[in-house]
């Protein structure tokens, strides 16, 4: 007692002598940069999970590519299932579930119109869907990536105006042979919080098809827990982020979920013009992404198909 009334006010509040005579020296690497993401303080868990999942995703590849080598060269659609079980495949290497809603048209070909956020799209909706890309000619200049692409017959497209032409008759001679593609009208992948409004350019191929068909796609769950809008950079591939930092970044975390909505298909010969067409479907696609995101169960959604005109009033005699 006597101890205690001796220390002064000051002296009680003073903190008591630190054991560490050093500070903690944190890392210095760069936490956006690959490497500072690689060397930086993250759980080794995920690295091994990531340098796996690459490791089997290309030998899995190397794998595939005679295969679908020589079912193309052989008579028959045994290339076009395969292509489907080889994203399947890739979903299950990556940890990536996959939850449909709605059922896949069945009126040959189809043209399928979803939104984009990353290249986990092509992934996803090839695991999900029988049918060809339109991707952007980008992709001709990564090397493993475009022979992939060119075994899975995808159509290239640029953005140049001076080539649409071109392009469109490129597309409109695959759906003329029987084959569905996938098309992406936003033209770029978003941030994965909202979706780009269509245009209405991609759309001028939609008579060729027997019908169009919407899709929602959004990652919605990530190690088995809801993901939030903190996430959803996460699954985004967009902006000037290269796509091995994005890979590395989703490669190392646990298992995700992507949840795909299949809207019932409309046909192209109901609607006016293509920029009605665009704006039908961009308007189911958008709500369902919208509803996902909330983390509410999705559903179908049936676009809002025009009134035919009515017929003219006869004259009285």
């Amino acid at each position: 007692m006597q101890a205690s009334a001796r220390m002064n006010a000051p002296d009680a509040l003073r903190p008591r002598k630190l054991l560490r005579r050093k500070p903690i020296q944190f890392s210095a690497s760069d936490p956006n940069g690959l490497w500072g993401d690689v060397l930086g303080l993250r759980p080794m868990g995920g690295r091994f999970r990531a340098v796996r999942r690459m490791v089997m995703l290309v030998l899995w590849t190397l794998i595939a590519i005679p295969v679908q080598a020589l079912l193309l060269a052989l008579p028959g659609r045994a290339h076009i299932g395969f292509a489907k079980v080889y994203h399947r495949t890739l979903c299950r290497l990556m940890g990536l579930r996959i939850q449909v809603v709605g059922e896949q048209a069945r009126q040959m070909p189809v043209l399928f119109v979803s939104n984009h956020s990353s290249w986990l799209d092509i992934l996803a909706l090839g695991a999900t869907l029988e049918a060809g890309f339109v991707g952007k000619s980008d992709i001709e200049g990564w090397p493993l990536i475009r022979t992939v692409a060119r075994l899975g017959r995808t159509v290239f497209v640029s953005r140049r105006r001076s080539g649409t032409k071109g392009e469109a008759d490129a597309i409109r001679a695959r759906l003329a042979e029987g084959d569905s593609l996938i098309l992406f009208p936003e033209g770029t992948t978003s941030d994965g919080g909202r979706v780009l409004p269509f245009r209405s350019a991609f759309m001028s191929v939609a008579d060729a098809a027997r019908v169009v068909q919407p899709v929602s796609i959004v990652f919605d769950r990530l190690g088995g827990l809801p993901a939030c809008r903190r996430d959803r950079p996460l699954f985004a591939w967009y902006g000037d982020t290269d796509i091995l930092t994005h890979f590395w970044r989703i490669a190392r975390r646990s298992n995700s979920r992507a949840t795909i909505v299949l809207h019932p298909p409309l046909d192209p010969a109901a609607f006016p013009d293509r920029k009605m067409l665009t704006a039908a479907c961009a308007d189911v696609v958008a709500d369902a992404c919208a509803t996902m995101r909330q983390n509410r169960p999705a559903r179908p959604l049936q676009a809002r198909i025009p009134a035919p005109p009515a017929p003219p009033a006869l004259l009285p005699a």
